[in-house]
């Protein structure tokens, strides 16, 4: 269940609905007061909260909250039409919250934003039930086998200085991630490195709990991956001034960023001349990055990738528009000869979260291809995609030459 509390009660029906279109359980309350008297008799998993409002305001309704040991731990999202200062912001922070939108509010960079924090509370409810289910075994290990405790201590050792060592190189770290994302991948890591410890103190003689420490550890990597690619995603919302950019010097870019893996996967990139186009250079190279990165990771087995990037100018903005050499709109064609998709799920590809193929196998956040087309349709593009099972794909991009 989720708060939004916000004196305007046009704002509340506006976000109320914004979330419930996806399915999420939404309550209520106009004021400070209202929600801190709702939070003592409901339990919610995250709060949107406005910060001007009369009487209590935000910030001190989030200190409230971060005093109390049961409502200290909900996710609160900071919401405001101004103070869009830094010091504002940081005071947000500093009072607990784990994030801050400014009004008016990107539906999409909320849902966003929502969706995430609400998946950190299940993971994070998921993990403690793991961890109370590991550490009932660890007590029943330690019961049984009395010698095991001379290996505890000595582990235990080691893993206290190792991990006072961990927390000296960290410290940047951990100020540098709480600038670049507001502090999220901060509890996934603790919680990785205490799964960690339990595994390595207790369980390595243990294959099924290791077995679960294992899962529980991947399932952080992921999230840590999800939260990076979300906010490549988030920060898409921001206008960046356009400059002249060669797409021929930045494919080479990625081209060597991925020497690596084209070397592993004895793959053949063919680029032919590119054109340069007016737009944002970085976000033209995580286009790329993403489109080379899935057909070097989609090829077939023992079979070595081929990816083929054409260009052409063409009269208007349309997938079948004949080509023009004095043509306003280019049409770029990124072709491998991997695994292929069906065509049937062409729109699925572009939506975030989205995969059709077993994550197990190929790894990934189902959230490249939406950045990708985001970026496109921020330069005034389009995107669409060809393929067949088992006969390649082909990613054609359609963006403005000025």
């Amino acid at each position: 269940m989720i708060l939004i509390v916000d004196d305007i009660s046009e704002n509340l029906v506006a976000l109320k609905k914004t979330l419930e279109v996806h399915g999420l359980q939404v309550d209520t309350a106009q004021s400070g007061e209202e929600a801190l008297k709702k939070i003592l008799k409901q339990n919610y998993s995250l709060i949107v909260l406005d910060v001007q409002m009369p009487g209590m305001d935000g910030f001190e309704v989030a200190e409230i909250l971060a005093g109390s040991n049961r409502t200290k731990d909900i996710p609160v999202i900071f919401l405001s039409a101004v103070n869009r200062q830094k010091r504002f912001i940081s005071k947000g922070y500093e009072t607990g919250g784990v994030d801050y939108i400014t009004k008016p509010v990107d539906p999409d960079l909320l849902i966003l934003k929502v969706k995430t924090f609400l998946k950190l509370s299940e993971q994070k409810t998921e993990l403690k039930n793991i961890r109370d289910i590991l550490s009932k075994e660890v007590e029943i290990r330690k019961a049984a086998e009395e010698n095991l405790e001379a290996k505890v201590a000595e582990r235990t050792k080691e893993l206290i200085e190792k991990n006072e060592e961990l927390e000296f190189r960290n410290h940047e770290l951990q100020q540098f991630a709480w600038v670049v994302s507001h502090d999220l991948k901060e509890p996934i890591r603790k919680i990785e490195l205490f799964v960690k410890m339990i595994k390595e103190r207790y369980l390595t003689d243990n294959p099924k709990a290791t077995d679960y420490v294992d899962r529980t550890v991947r399932a952080a990597q992921r999230m840590s991956k999800l939260i990076t690619d979300l906010l490549d995603y988030s920060r898409l919302s921001s206008d960046v001034a356009p400059e002249k950019a060669d797409i021929n010097a930045i494919v080479d870019e990625v081209i060597s960023d991925l020497d690596y893996l084209i070397e592993e996967k004895n793959a053949i990139i063919i680029k032919k001349d590119l054109p340069k186009i007016k737009g944002v250079p970085s976000q033209l190279r995580q286009i790329f990055q993403n489109l080379i990165s899935n057909s070097l990771k989609f090829s077939k087995k023992d079979i070595s990738p081929i990816i083929q990037i054409s260009s052409e100018l063409i009269t208007e903005k349309n997938f079948d528009a004949p080509a023009d050499d004095n043509g306003l709109f280019c049409r770029i064609t990124v072709t491998d000869n991997g695994i292929g998709f069906d065509e049937r799920y062409l729109d699925k590809i572009f939506i975030i979260f989205q995969s059709l193929n077993d994550r197990r196998e190929y790894e990934g956040t189902g959230i490249g291809l939406a950045i990708a087309k985001k970026i496109i349709e921020k330069h005034n593009g389009l995107i669409t995609a060809k393929s067949q099972p088992g006969e390649g794909a082909s990613f054609i991009i359609i963006l403005p030459v000025k």
